[in-house]
């Protein structure tokens, strides 16, 4: 059986033995692309770089993303060959492909999820599309304030699955929650509901993937029917396969659909929801009474004090409550946080009159 690995190193070895020049650079390889290039390696350099970066990654690609490795080399010979010579050796030393990527097309480095979102979540929301009518304003705003919810990384959209490649200088609508009993089947995504049954979500936290695009170009992830800004969500090369996290602020209130991505080239795009931001919820505290404790109070115009029980734990005491019984001369005298104390308004009587106490605690739910 042929090696898909090694036929897509030849096809790659003979393309770069003779790098193509501007003129037959195809959608996307633009004037900038071809003036990174650097002359610090020669084409046999940079085939044997291609080859590696190659079987490094093909299987990788072909796996998790669904593509024929020799239909993904194919599309990135330009990249291989226009690549700068730094930006393709530090590529061959990373450890993601996405990484890798993002090395080799000179875009920067990308940060595991956890570290996106703490970062997004510490820079009060401001990732590379900034939504500054998200973030509060001042602490303790409850018309603005938001909370962050990880969910399970979940697909809510994948092109390659349902509606095909989003064609060059175009965009297309997509849901990120679904109502009760939805799912996100006929984007492409999940047959579930990925944890995000619409309830007041202000925004989504996704990672939006690009595969194999035409051309050099990026994407922008927006707000459902807003102007598209002039903001990049995911930039790539010709044939990279490149993600980034993204924070989409939601329409309020909720309209047909939730956010809109555009493409500069033809390309298929997959989105995986890790998270959302909403509103906070006011919770009732869950309060409780302590046991009741009696005293005696002399007849005589005598005063006595009960010490109420502690609370249970997790609860503070929130109040005392004291009785006089069916004695309507026994009336309060003084409260304070662990006891009552009472007077007894008869002043010739013998014998004494029952009175008793008791605590209210309460706690906010949740850890």
């Amino acid at each position: 059986m042929k090696n898909p690995f090694n036929a897509a190193a030849i096809v790659l070895a003979v393309s770069l033995a003779s790098p193509v020049g501007p003129a037959a650079a195809g959608p996307g390889q633009t004037v900038a692309a071809a003036a990174t290039r650097s002359g610090s390696l020669t084409p046999s350099q940079r085939g044997a770089m291609a080859r590696a970066y190659v079987l490094k990654w093909g299987g990788y690609v072909q796996q998790v993303y669904r593509v024929p490795v020799g239909v993904w080399a194919n599309r990135m010979v330009p990249t291989f060959a226009y690549a700068d010579a730094d930006n393709f050796r530090n590529a061959l030393k990373r450890t993601t492909y996405e990484g890798a990527s993002a090395a080799l097309s000179g875009v920067g480095s990308r940060l595991p999820d956890d570290q996106v979102i703490d970062t997004m979540a510490r820079a009060r929301l401001s990732p590379s599309l900034t939504q500054p009518d998200v973030v509060a304003k001042t602490l303790g705003a409850a018309a603005s304030d938001l909370v962050y919810t990880p969910v399970t990384p979940c697909r809510i959209l994948d092109t390659r699955v349902a509606g095909g490649a989003i064609a060059g200088d175009a965009s297309r609508d997509f849901n990120a929650v679904v109502g009760a009993g939805g799912n996100f089947g006929s984007q492409g995504g999940s047959a579930t509901d990925c944890g995000v049954v619409a309830d007041g979500q202000a925004a989504v936290v996704i990672n939006l993937t690009a595969v194999t695009p035409a051309g050099a170009g990026y994407a922008t992830a927006y707000p459902f029917g807003t102007t598209r800004p002039l903001a990049s969500s995911v930039n790539y090369a010709a044939g990279a396969i490149v993600n980034n996290a993204v924070v989409v602020k939601l329409p309020t209130p909720l309209t047909t659909k939730d956010f809109t991505v555009y493409t500069f080239s033809t390309a298929d795009y997959v989105a995986d929801i890790v998270g959302y931001y909403a509103p906070p919820q006011a919770t009732a505290p869950e309060c409780v009474n302590t046991a009741t404790v009696t005293g005696q109070v002399s007849n005589n115009g005598g005063t006595a004090s009960v010490t109420v029980p502690d609370c249970p734990a997790g609860y503070a005491r929130t109040t005392v409550y004291c009785s006089g019984g069916s004695s309507s001369t026994v009336v309060l005298r003084a409260i304070s946080p662990t006891a009552c104390t009472v007077k007894n308004t008869l002043n010739s009587a013998s014998g004494t009159s029952t009175f008793s106490g008791y605590g209210y605690c309460c706690r906010m739910p949740g850890r």
